[in-house]
Parts: structure tokens; sequence; C-alpha cells
């Protein structure tokens, strides 16, 4: 039933990708004839297209890597948040997708997320550190749901390339109208050459008109573009409730992200519109969507989701927004509908009652934003934290309570045939160099090339944050929920257990 949904979805959304291709089409011409009517406007065509095609082939080699590097993500592991790749997995079985997506946390205070990658195999959702304290598990669940349902729908693909159209839209409207103004009166040194008076009467009116679809063109394109984006959001929250049977999960979500007073730092006018939310709109769950916005209105979003009472399927969707709107107008396509099989609401996550306070929402996010950007935890024996930024290379470090010298300890060899060489020592004890002398075993299984097959071993001290090196030297960080009993170094391959507090 999916891919039926796709492509009802991708057939609409191809009208609107026309219209933009051919604004592109005509402001490429009109640019190229005003500025050398005598063949110039089929190379300003040509101009124009071989724009659209050398950003479109940077954004397929490289553009989701980029969205993520400028919005300062940073790629983790199920060691760093557990709950969150769990809730990922969850969802990407839940959705069909045959790839588990990379995940990445963003260093920033205010709660949002995004996914990017323009194949399946490639993708990635990022989320800021803000939304993992802010949100619940249930309400965490629909946030993933919907970027992976953008993901499955192929949005993220076909955004990403609407995208660039419109800014190669954009950065030929801008380069006309500086050009034109910088060199007033240099398309009137060109006249076709079989021109009379009026021919050249007839080249300054067509230079008006290029000069007014180069304003026009743009503010044109960005409504076709947003177009495009408030119905795909529609649909990607219909296959979120769908996914996780939840709606208030992704409602919930939705109102905390609208009413955060907190400014997004890590977003651009570039990645704005990618967010759940764009962080760049009016805020409040009343806030409206005129033309220019990229996403529908908040508050008719949860108001869809939390009329939904009888169901998580896409027919009781239709029927909610439907009621939202105050008439029949159709979201879902029908082909869609007519298969679509009733599902039950399922009861709220026990952790749905756990409430933090404020003050441990912040130390908690704190401490996620630091792990991220790859600081140490050490406990010093006097009980004290101290974050050791990634940039600190002195050997020992210095409790600012109690004076005491503390290093970054490392995990204590187990294997048998390297038991008599004790690497490190454990938090808040002085803690002993590498040894240089110690043979290498043969990888174990699983291992990649090179690796040794030594186990090592980490003693807990408490039940946060915590940092060790692995003998290899690689910083390992042990988050609050971590809760395996061994995990695999990611630099050695070495075999690290973990003996609880």
């Amino acid at each position: 039933m999916m891919w039926e949904l796709i492509a009802a979805n991708r057939r609409k959304s191809l009208t609107l990708f026309a219209g933009m291709a051919v604004i592109l089409c005509l402001l490429g011409y009109g640019i190229g004839y005003t500025v050398h009517p005598d063949g110039g406007g089929v190379l300003g065509l040509v101009i124009a297209i071989s724009i659209w095609l050398i950003l479109s082939a940077m954004a397929v080699f490289g553009g989701g890597g980029l969205l993520l590097k400028l919005s300062r993500a940073r790629q983790v592991t199920q060691d760093v948040h557990p709950v969150l790749y769990n809730v990922v997995e969850e969802m990407k079985i839940a959705s069909g997708l045959t790839s588990m997506p990379k995940i990445y946390i963003i260093d920033d205070l205010a709660p949002n997320a995004f996914a990017t990658g323009l194949r399946e195999e490639e993708s990635a959702i990022a989320v800021t550190a803000g939304l993992l304290t802010r949100l619940n598990r249930d309400e965490l669940q629909g946030v993933i749901a919907h970027e992976m349902a953008h993901i499955v729908n192929r949005d993220v693909q076909f955004m990403t390339l609407a995208g660039i159209m419109l800014g190669s839209i954009v950065l030929l409207s801008q380069v006309y109208l500086r050009g034109m103004w910088l060199a007033p009166g240099h398309s009137k040194r060109y006249t076709p050459k079989s021109s009379g008076k009026g021919g050249a009467q007839g080249h300054i009116v067509l230079v008006f008109i290029t000069i007014a679809f180069a304003i026009l063109g743009p503010l044109l394109a960005r409504i076709f573009y947003f177009s495009i984006s408030r119905k795909r959001e529609y649909l990607a929250d219909a296959c979120a409730v769908r996914f996780t049977r939840y709606p208030e999960g992704l409602a919930g979500a939705l109102e905390k992200i609208s009413s955060s007073a907190t400014p997004m730092t890590a977003a651009n006018q570039v990645t704005a519109p990618m967010f759940i939310v764009n962080p760049f709109e009016a805020k409040g769950a009343r806030a409206a969507a005129g033309l220019g916005s990229t996403h529908p209105p908040i508050h008719e979003r949860i108001s869809i989701l939390r009329n939904m009472t009888r169901g998580a399927g896409l027919l009781q969707y239709q029927r909610a927004f439907s009621k939202a709107r105050g008439k029949p107008t159709m979201i879902i396509p029908t082909s869609g509908l007519k298969k679509d099989k009733p599902l039950t609401i399922r009861d709220a996550h026990p952790d749905v009652a756990k409430q933090q306070t404020s003050k441990g929402e912040v130390r908690d996010l704190m401490d996620l934003m630091r792990a991220v950007n790859g600081f140490a935890f050490l406990i010093c024996a006097c009980g004290l934290k101290i974050k050791v930024p990634p940039d600190f290379d002195e050997p020992e470090i210095e409790c600012p309570r109690c004076k005491k010298s503390n290093e970054i300890p490392t995990a204590e060899v187990t294997d048998m045939a390297e038991a008599a060489a004790v690497i490190g020592a454990m938090v808040g004890a002085t803690a002993g160099g590498g040894d240089d002398s110690i043979p290498e075993a043969e990888p174990a299984p699983g291992q990649p090339a090179g690796a040794s097959a030594a186990r090592l071993q980490y003693h807990r001290r408490t039940d946060g944050w915590e940092s060790f090196n692995c003998s290899c030297g690689k910083l390992q960080q042990l988050s609050p929920a971590f809760s395996a009993l061994q995990f695999g170094c990611r630099a050695c391959g070495r075999v690290i257990e973990i003996d609880p507090a």
C-alpha cells in the first residue's frame, strides 16, 4: 500500500516540480536574450540547466553530509544514547525500511529534528540534544517515525532536488538583477541584427519583462516549493501515526517543539525547511502558515492528531484532516484509503509517567552535549565530576575542589596471556600509562584484521557519564542509559567487559 501512496504523492509533486522547471528555463532564456539577442537566449537556457545539473550532482554525491555538517551534527552509536538507538530501530522495522539510518545528535538546546539522504542506504536522522531531554519516549518515537516516513516516502530525495531547483532560480535572478544594477544600460548595446526601430523597442520591452520575471519568478517558485513541502508534512504525520499507533506521541512532541522559546543556533535558511518544525517560522501552537510557510500550521497538525480517537490508520487521519479543515479535502490518495487496514491505538509507554525536574533536564542536556563533542568525564575521589575538553592534552588534570591530580583511566586487561600487564587504573585513582611491549594477539572472530583478541575490563563507579581509554588509546564513553555488559572498541575491535557499579 505504501508504494501506491508514494507514487500518488510523487505524481502530484511532479506537477509542481514541472512548474518550477518552466520558471527556471524561461528565466534562463530571458536573461540570455536580453544580454545578447542574437543566440543569447539558447545560451542562457543552457547555462540555467547546467547550473541546476551541477548543483544536483553536488547534492547527490555529498548533499546529505553537507547538511549534517552545517547543522553541527555528530554521529553517535548505541553506547551514547541507547534509547534513541532503540527507537530508531523500532521505527525502521515498523516502516519496512531495509537499511538502518545513521543517527546524529545536534549540539543545540532547542528541540528539533530532520532527516536527510538521497538514497535509502545513505539516510540519516539527526535530533538535537534539547529534543532528547525534553521529550518522553512516546514523543521521541513520534518524531523519529515522522522523519522515517520522510525517508520511506522519498520526501528527502524529492525535496532536496526541488530545493536545488529553487536555489538555481534564486541564483540566476540575483546574478541578473545585480548585474543590471552594477552595469546599467549594458543590454542596450545589443540589438538584433535584423531589427530596426521596432526591433529595438521590442528588445527594451523584453528587458523590462525579464526584470519583472527575475523579481517575481523566485517568489512563484518558492510558493511551488512550499506547497510541495506542506503536503508531504501531512502525509508524513499520517504515516508516523501508522508506524507508532499512538497519535498523542507526535502531537505532544509538536506541541513542545513549537512552544519552545529557545532559539535554534544550528539551523540556517538552507537547512530550516528540513526540520520537523521550521525554527525560523512563527512559534507557538496557534501560529498560522501562509504562502511563504514551509510547514502546515502547527495547531492544525496537532488538532488532526488529537482527533484520531478511533484508530491510527490512514482512513482515521483523513477523516480527522477533513474535520480540522471543515470540508472534505483529500490529503491521502483514494487508492491508499481503500487498502488501509484498521489499526487500534496502543497504550502509552510506562516511561511517560516519569517526570524530571528542570534542573535534572538541564544537567542531562549539558552532559549529553559535552559527550557528543568528545568531552571526557572523570569522577574524582572527592565525588566531583570533572569535564575534560577534547583538546586537553596534558597527562593529568587537577580537581578544582580537592586539588587532586586525575588521569583518564584505562580499561584493565583480563586476557590470561596479558594479565600481568595492567594498562590502567580505575576512576579516581592514579592511572598508569600504556605498555608498548604488550604483544598483539590474533584477531577474534568478527573483529577487524590487526585487532587484538585480548579482552579488557572496566569497573563502573557511578550510574552517570563515565569515560576511559581503551588500551589502543581510543576514548570510550558510557552514558547513564548504558546497560550492556560488554561492547567492542570502535578503533581496535577489542571486547571491553563492563563491571556494573
